[in-house]
């Protein structure tokens, strides 16, 4: 018979045996494996594990959070993982992980630090493994390692505890996340996410100090009450720009990079500047950029109430087609600035270091695609537990791509900067076939996979790496 349509016609039935259709989530179970992160949780989350518990708290956050990372986003998700056994082992029922989610939001205060030690652990064993090619290595005063803070807003479809409404006219909530800055080669990965009522304020000192504060205890070496110095900077929009945050940053000795708001009579100031004082700026690829210059400022500012060693530069650009200008627009340039205490450097460098802040809107898109775009529970405690969970699962794959997409030679394949939803079609639904034989168990991959290769020699070299005992 000849066929008639544009797909071929197929007979379907559910008889298949041995049959797996997410074994990229190896990837994750080995990125666990690796980092020792369920070892550490074990040890951290004793305290709320009952003595005749089948299901180790550990295990079921471990279990959301690979969930979360193969495309889940609620608890009942954890489905997925549980019919597979022969990939993700024994996982727990649905009733029984809406127990333990409630039992840890009960002490979450205490919950929630269990679990950061264990993260912060299982963070420096991986950038230890990552050798040279961690974030953080070879990192000083003129190359420091950078943490992005930026807020986003989490809508509510329904009454939940602590939603409140939003400054732009929502109802939800307003995380503030920090993120490490892993540069071009790679992503970046969540450092702490602080859930916040809908209507917390933007520029609210408090929260940017908390959370810079929870974000450095996760930076491996650090030690409690001690001050990292000018090798970590902080790195803002203009909500960090507060004198409080500000004068909090200079006492820790960090090198910081925050959007500043221009007085309003700067543009009376803006003719003043030498022509020879403007620089050309520079794209992410260090070319000259046709319409735009960058100057320091500082000395037509008044910082006199500012930290000392404040500088303020200042770029101009022109408008592209199209775009509307706005009020702050002088004689048809667009006028930005941004505050730094770096005493060294090239301006345009300099404000193309600080420009890259938009990476931190890609690490939220890529959150709120694990979990983050919907708080499924309804209690502020236990969604405070579903962020640090959301965190875990960011980890997971950042980690992941940093083990096993970066070659010795320090090339890196485009994979190590996939985000969430091309991990999940490329590589983590790829289908197999589990066979046993004698005591092992064996995953064939399919060998006809536009990726197979590529999720092969991933799985490859996190089986080299030691699990810690």
């Amino acid at each position: 018979m000849k066929t008639t349509g544009l797909y071929p016609y197929v007979r379907v039935d559910a008889a298949g045996s041995g049959v797996v259709s997410q074994a990229g989530g190896l990837l994750l179970t080995e990125a666990v494996r690796a980092s020792g992160l369920v070892t550490e949780l074990s040890g951290a989350l004793v305290p709320w594990r009952k003595p005749l518990a089948r299901h180790d708290p550990a295990k079921v956050i471990a279990d959301l959070a690979i969930m979360l990372g193969l495309g889940g986003d609620c608890l009942a998700d954890i489905a997925v993982l549980r019919g597979e056994p022969g990939l993700f082992g024994p996982v727990a029922s649905d009733p029984t992980v809406s127990r333990t989610v409630d039992a840890l939001a009960g002490d979450v205060e205490a919950v929630l630090k269990a679990i950061n030690a264990a993260r912060a652990a299982a963070r420096a064993r991986v950038w230890a493994l990552a050798g040279e090619h961690a974030p953080d290595t070879g990192r000083d005063g003129e190359d420091p390692l950078i943490v992005d803070l930026d807020a986003t807003l989490v809508g509510a479809h329904s009454d939940k505890q602590g939603a409140a409404p939003t400054f732009k006219r929502g109802y939800g909530f307003h995380p503030l996340c920090a993120f490490v800055d892993h540069g071009s080669d790679g992503s970046g990965e969540p450092l702490a996410i602080r859930l916040r009522p809908g209507n917390a304020g933007s520029n609210t000192a408090a929260d940017h100090i908390a959370v810079v504060r929870d974000a450095l205890k996760q930076l491996p070496g650090h030690r409690s009450g001690t001050r990292p110095g000018r090798r970590v900077l902080i790195r803002t929009d203009s909500a960090g720009c507060t004198h409080e945050f500000l004068d909090w940053i200079v006492a820790q000795r960090l090198s910081y990079s925050v959007g500043f708001t221009l007085p309003d009579d700067f543009a009376q100031a803006l003719p003043r500047i030498p022509k020879q004082a403007w620089t050309p700026a520079i794209d992410s690829d260090g070319r000259v950029r046709d319409g735009a210059w960058v100057a320091d400022v500082t000395a037509l500012v008044n910082l006199s109430k500012w930290p000392a060693g404040m500088r303020v530069i200042v770029r101009k650009e022109r408008p592209h087609p199209g775009a509307q200008l706005r009020l702050t627009d002088i004689d048809g340039h667009r006028i930005t600035a941004f505050a730094t205490n770096t005493a060294r450097g090239q301006l345009a460098d300099l404000e193309l270091r600080h420009r890259r802040r938009a990476r931190a809107e890609d690490r939220i898109r890529c959150a709120k695609d694990t979990g983050l775009r919907n708080l499924p529970l309804h209690d502020f405690d236990q969604n405070q537990i579903w962020c640090a969970i959301v965190a875990l699962a960011c980890e997971l794959t950042t980690w992941m791509q940093l083990l096993a997409f970066t070659d010795a030679d320090g090339t890196t394949h485009e994979a190590r900067r996939w985000e969430p939803k091309r991990l999940r079609l490329r590589l983590f639904s790829t289908a197999a076939r589990l066979a046993r034989t004698g005591r092992r168990t064996i995953v064939h991959l399919a060998c006809n996979g536009a990726w197979t290769t590529v999720l092969h020699t991933g799985l490859t070299r996190l089986h080299t790496l030691t699990a810690p005992s």
